[in-house]
């Protein structure tokens, strides 16, 4: 499988290489980064930064929410100084607590498009999901799709699954709509979204698109990426069920599907700031991007990498305009008009 292939041929080109690296560890700089990601292809990047630079990588990884309390407890005491977290909500945050910096290369904000990174460039996207919607391919007539808001009428009860309402995902696609229809238009669509769930939610994205599979829906909303990665699952259970399964982009001819992305910031302090945005570049180039990309189902955030071709075959899409700091901004407000709609 094409992501399997990659990091084995990471692995076995830094086997070839490390002979050429002769420094020793005390005088070999080294870089600290902190990361809620568990996918090889990121550990196979940051030895090939190392191969390249002679700067080493520890890395630290943690579910998020206890990595955002640590940083918080470390303060200036924290030997981070990277930290690389999946959603723009909890990115915003880290800002929020005043756990990052600015990035101060002028070419970094230049490789992503501003839509991708905070306002003020304390973080920046590396990778970009889309949330859709997953439908039956044998009881769903894709026809019938067409946007999120559409999912609260009538027509789709007792038809859709997702996550809990506690899980930043759907707090950020819930930030993104009242950023865009405001909070009183939300709150009514959320009513009618939970009176159509099939079940209370639970589980995580993948358990989506296995209900879907199961009958017990017809339409999961999920993200795109663990789509990509129960296709080349060698789970034979799994991949049946996204087999059974396709991709809808919703809002594509209104406000556009909902993204999201995968950001990478400097902490606060940091004395190696040099050598972290020298990684966060490092990053951000066409091969690294190629590498997210082929191994782990991520769109690029460069517009000069094209997306796997399995996420190809699914078609171009439109994305929301909306500005990613938002999640940040309206995720309280949209937590509580979940709970308040009766989303788990």
């Amino acid at each position: 499988m094409k992501n399997k292939s990659f990091i084995t041929m990471i692995i076995v080109g830094l086997a070839g290489l490390s002979a050429c690296n002769s420094s020793s560890s005390s005088t070999i700089p080294s870089l600290t980064l902190y990361t809620d990601r568990h996918y090889d292809t990121d550990q196979a990047l940051y030895d090939a930064f190392t191969l390249e630079t002679g700067i080493h990588v520890n890395v630290l990884k943690l579910e998020s929410d206890p990595l955002i309390t640590r940083l918080q407890n470390e303060g200036v005491a924290t030997p981070a100084d990277l930290v690389f977290l999946a959603d723009a909500g909890r990115l915003g945050k880290t800002k929020a607590l005043d756990l990052l910096q600015p990035i101060t290369s002028e070419v970094i904000p230049s490789l992503v498009d501003e839509s991708l990174r905070d306002d003020d460039v304390y973080w920046v996207g590396l990778t970009k999901r889309a949330r859709v919607l997953v439908y039956s391919k044998e009881r769903v007539d894709p026809s019938t799709l067409s946007t999120y808001e559409a999912l609260a009428t009538p027509a789709f009860a007792g038809k859709i699954v997702t996550r809990p309402s506690s899980h930043v995902y759907n707090q950020s696609l819930v930030s993104s709509l009242i950023e865009l229809n405001g909070p009183e238009v939300t709150a009514t669509w959320l009513e009618g979204l939970v009176s159509n769930f099939a079940r209370t939610p639970s589980g995580n994205d993948r358990d989506q698109a296995r209900a879907v599979h199961a009958g017990i829906a017809d339409i999961a909303i999920m993200n795109t990426y663990y789509l990509g990665r129960m296709l080349e699952s060698t789970d034979v259970a799994e991949q049946a069920a996204a087999q059974s399964v396709d991709v809808f982009f919703p809002n594509q001819d209104t406000t556009g599907t909902h993204i999201n992305v995968s950001g990478i910031g400097v902490t606060a302090p940091s004395s190696n700031q040099v050598a972290a945005e020298q990684l966060i570049a490092f990053l951000l180039n066409e091969s690294s991007q190629r590498s997210f990309a082929d191994a782990n189902f991520e769109y690029p955030v460069r517009d000069t990498v094209p997306p796997h071709e399995l996420l190809s075959s699914w078609g171009s899409f439109r994305s929301q305009d909306v500005s990613l700091s938002t999640y940040y901004d309206n995720a309280n407000q949209a937590y509580q008009l979940m709970i308040q709609a009766g989303w788990n």
